[in-house]
């Protein structure tokens, strides 16, 4: 009943004074708002950034020639040879290569990739039309291109690429398929929807780069990224006269971009958090104020038999009040912020519930911390000095 009647007087004396309380609430949905907007923000880029790997799956690594190797060479059936091999069920190595296509204005940079019939499957590419490059295209002028690279060609005059042919360096492919838009990142290469893709075998005849110094598994078991790492590398030391390799598994990746993210949102947090303090600060002078404004109401109440801890009681379930009312509508501003934010950058919505909660748990804090001072000044006044005002 204390409480309950501790809670209408509250609510009664934020009322009777709008214009501090709308002060000092605005103060409180900014910082409230900035926090849930930085953190739910935070939460949907490291969804987005999460997806490309979810999208594959946590069962690919990818393994690179080590940059400072010079002389020792990745054979091509040495790298073949890795399927069956322990727990390696899939083998897609690629090589790239970069050209510049058009003339006068019209120009675009296009990636060039040597790929294998697994690079598609391993990549998960669904073509948009015609056919994909398969081991039948061994040694043979036949690409498929990404979508940008359609688009390109489309403003430059070939509306139906399927069947046409493209002139790249000294060499003309035919066309044979569109590839369907990708999300780039993750254990993707870069460059695949602006992109123009041949069989590995072409490529090594025909591109400016001929070395496979890159290629893409899938493994089957389980191991520890350690384990999967002295395999691989025992296996070249073997092959390609004591080559070194760096290998990058999918799970690996996960874990430290996960690190990183949280500590972007964590970051992102604290700068919201310096709004919330301005905030606070707002909420305890409106408090002080209020405790000046009712001094002889204060004196009044201890005169009739009210304790120290009665009065600073209901100053600070007065501040906690106007703060969770403050975080109410900070947390449908941050959320409708985030909305906003993912709309624009074309990314998946998604709703924190934990960043929810952290807005009541961090509004309640506010609350008391900020009003924790001036309940104790209303409570240490001199009852008969507080009825003399």
């Amino acid at each position: 009943m204390i409480l309950k009647a501790n809670i209408t007087e509250a609510l009664r004396s934020l009322v009777s004074a709008k214009q501090r309380t709308i002060l000092a609430l605005i103060g409180i949905v900014i910082g409230i708002g900035s926090v849930i907007g930085m953190v739910s923000i935070g939460s949907i880029v490291q969804n987005e950034a999460l997806k490309q790997f979810k999208d594959m799956g946590v069962d690919i690594a990818t393994v690179r020639k080590d940059s400072g190797e010079k002389g020792s060479e990745m054979a091509l059936k040495d790298i073949l040879g890795l399927k069956g091999r322990g727990d390696v069920t899939e083998v897609a190595p690629y090589l790239t290569s970069g050209t510049e296509y058009g003339s006068g204005s019209k120009k675009m940079f296009m990636e060039q990739m040597g790929v294998t019939e697994s690079f598609f499957d391993l990549n998960k590419i669904v073509m948009k039309r015609g056919r994909r490059i398969t081991d039948l295209d061994a040694y043979r002028y036949f690409c498929v291109i990404g979508t940008e690279t359609e688009q390109f060609l489309n403003s430059a005059g070939t509306p139906d690429p399927i069947g046409s042919r493209i002139a790249l360096g000294d060499r003309i492919y035919t066309i044979v398929g569109v590839m369907g838009a990708v999300s780039e990142g993750g254990m993707r290469p870069y460059g695949i929807n602006r992109s123009v893709i041949t069989h590995i075998t072409t490529g090594t005849r025909s591109f400016q780069s001929k070395e496979i110094n890159t290629f893409m598994v899938r493994l089957a078991g389980l191991k520890a990224a350690p384990e999967v790492k002295a395999e691989f590398q025992d296996y070249f030391e073997k092959k390609s006269n004591g080559l070194r390799v760096s290998v990058n598994t999918a799970e690996e990746l996960i874990a430290s971009m996960k690190k990183q993210m949280q500590l972007f949102s964590l970051l992102l947090g604290a700068i919201g958090s310096i709004a919330l303090i301005v905030g606070g600060i707002g909420v305890m002078n409106v408090m002080l104020i209020s405790v000046t404004e009712r001094r002889k109401e204060i004196g009044l109440r201890r005169a009739l038999g009210a304790q120290q801890m009665d009065i600073q009681a209901q100053f600070i379930i007065e501040s906690v009040t106007l703060c969770l009312a403050g975080g109410i509508i900070g947390i449908f501003l941050g959320i409708g912020v985030s909305l906003v934010f993912a709309k624009l950058s074309k990314w998946e919505f998604l709703v924190s519930y934990g960043s929810i909660a952290l807005g009541f748990g961090v509004a309640t804090a506010v609350g008391i911390f900020f009003g924790y001072y001036p309940a104790r000044q209303a409570a240490r006044l001199d009852p008969i000095k507080a009825l003399r005002s």
